[in-house]
């Protein structure tokens, strides 16, 4: 990444994108970074779209937090910010798309990749799984590269290729640069659960992925393409922490992982210490303020159950101690989990009982606002985010919620964000706005205060 005085960043940088899901864009993706760090470059990794899951896999194979880039979520502007801010000091952006490259939110291309190549100005590589296909692949490529004129295809990697009979069948007639020609390789596959993939903690990167890329696609070619990549207008204001007001107990284990960097980062620029800590196995730290996110809780259910955690999260929820808690951490506030393998006992602080089901009970973007009662989402806060989740929770008739949401399903018909007193779960991983920080903060400080 370098920078000149006519306030441009030149950002070598690549879009790895798919004709649909499951096409085996994200093995590529982990492939070429794999690749490309073992050619010695500082590859900054990036995910299309609100997943947690990916982002892990790029952390532990580029040894850089790897970012989500949303414009849904977080709005064009800030998404162009986190991008150049993030590839700082790397040599080259790596960003994995979602779904199928054109698609985003209701049919329209808003929030796809194709949406984030035009912000970024990034070159595309189109990823087509051939298996049971010759010259169709390139009524495939000419439609996908003439559809939005502002999004650049700059090449394809075909994958599942058969033979090399196969490859070179495919390289007849050739309309967009074949840079990769993959064959198919099943035990390539990374394992699943019924959020998606495994986290990438959970696994060690294969070391094959790199050579395999080496081997099957050109690598000096796609980093020629990266660095093609027009300069970017870095307009971003040098934005100083605040100095440490507060702390934060942030769950952070198996149970608990699911976390926009962004977030944590925005928490620490407005003077937030964290603290991290596993409700598993830990004691709670000492906190003005205790954030729990999503992951998988009901996979550890009696450690959690068990842990010394448990009873002390309860206690200082009782004692007027904020908390915050999303998906998982929702569920972990209630009284406890029934599911196939019994019924387990969690917190009690809110009201609400959960279930595990067998198909999700939500899949989507979050829009909305508090409607005022706990202090760590004060009235008129605006909510934006995702929701995805196999479970449900029943409330108790007297419950309260403090977010109503005009897009999204919530705990309940729209309703989100069920509270006692300043403590509250909302089915939501929001993206956190500055507003949004600064009420988190402002509610530990008075907590703090309030101690004093």
């Amino acid at each position: 990444m370098t920078e000149n005085n006519s306030g441009k960043t030149s950002i070598p940088r690549i879009i790895v994108a798919g004709i649909h899901s499951d096409c085996g864009k994200t093995t590529i993706s982990r492939g070429l970074m794999a690749a490309l760090v073992k050619r010695g470059l500082i590859v900054q990794p990036f995910k299309v779209g609100p997943d947690f899951i990916d982002p892990s896999h790029h952390t532990q194979i580029c040894g850089r937090i790897s970012r989500n880039l949303d414009p849904i979520m977080m709005g064009e502007q800030t998404l162009t910010d986190t991008f150049i801010n993030a590839s700082k000091g790397a040599d080259i952006a790596v960003i994995e798309g979602v779904m199928g490259m054109f698609d985003g939110l209701d049919g329209s291309s808003e929030g796809s990749t194709a949406h984030v190549a035009r912000l970024l100005k990034a070159p595309v590589i189109l990823v087509i799984p051939v298996k049971g296909m010759s010259g169709s692949v390139h009524a495939i490529a000419e439609g996908f590269s003439r559809h939005d004129p502002d999004v650049s295809i700059s090449g394809m990697i075909l994958n599942m290729v058969g033979s090399s009979r196969h490859k070179t069948i495919l390289q007849a007639c050739n309309s967009v640069d074949q840079v990769g020609h993959i064959p198919v390789m099943k035990d390539l596959e990374i394992g699943s659960r019924h959020l998606g993939l495994v986290m990438g903690e959970e696994i060690h990167a294969p070391a094959a992925l790199a050579n395999i890329l080496e081997e099957y696609a050109d690598i000096p070619r796609l980093i020629t393409i990266a660095r093609s990549a027009p300069p970017l207008s870095d307009t971003n204001v040098d934005i100083r922490s605040e100095p440490e007001k507060v702390r934060i107990a942030v769950a952070r284990d198996p149970a608990f992982c699911f976390y926009y960097q962004d977030n944590l980062e925005r928490l620490v620029r407005h003077g937030a210490d964290l603290t991290f800590f596993s409700p598993m196995v830990d004691n709670l730290p000492s906190a003005d303020m205790i954030y729990l996110g999503g992951g998988y809780p009901e996979l550890h259910a009696s450690t959690l159950e068990s842990g010394q955690a448990r009873e002390q999260i309860r206690t200082a929820g009782e004692n007027g101690v904020p908390i915050y808690a999303e998906c998982g951490g929702l569920m972990y506030l209630g009284k406890g989990l029934d599911s196939d393998t019994g019924y387990v006992q969690w917190t009690g602080i809110l009201p609400i009982e959960a279930h595990m089901e067998k198909r999700f009970q939500a899949l989507g973007y979050t829009t909305g606002h508090s409607i005022g009662g706990p202090s760590v989402a004060p009235a008129g806060t605006e909510i934006r985010g995702h929701e995805f989740h196999y479970s449900r929770v029943d409330p108790d008739r007297d419950a309260r919620y403090a977010i109503h949401l005009s897009r999204g399903s919530g705990i309940s018909d729209g309703h989100d964000g069920i509270f006692v007193e300043n403590c509250m779960g909302s089915y939501t991983h929001a993206y956190f706005s500055d507003n949004m920080t600064k009420a988190l903060i402002s509610a530990a400080m008075e907590n703090k205060k309030s101690k004093n």
